[in-house]
């Protein structure tokens, strides 16, 4: 995948799957992770991107359109969607 503009692939972290007390969450209760692994950078629009493949990001609870891409799950965003390099 390589993304065009200012867009970023990130693959999302995963889900908690169990409470710090140890009680199983159920899929249907599970939260969206807001973090995860920049997979791959576009060239940029106006500049170069700040971040880059391989950086740990947290992004916002609802940002990114979602893909399925060979079996696995991604989130393509804008750069600016990114609110901190981890």
């Amino acid at each position: 995948m390589k993304p065009i503009s200012d867009r970023v692939v990130v693959q999302p972290g995963k889900a908690e799957s169990k409470t710090k007390g140890g009680i199983i969450i159920p899929d249907t209760a599970k939260e969206k992770p807001q973090q995860g692994t920049v997979i791959a950078v576009g060239p940029g629009k106006d500049r170069a991107l700040t971040v880059k493949k391989g950086d740990k990001v947290l992004y916002g609870k609802y940002a990114g359109q979602e893909l399925n891409y060979k079996g696995e799950d991604y989130l393509i965003m804008k750069e600016d969607d990114i609110l901190v390099i981890l």
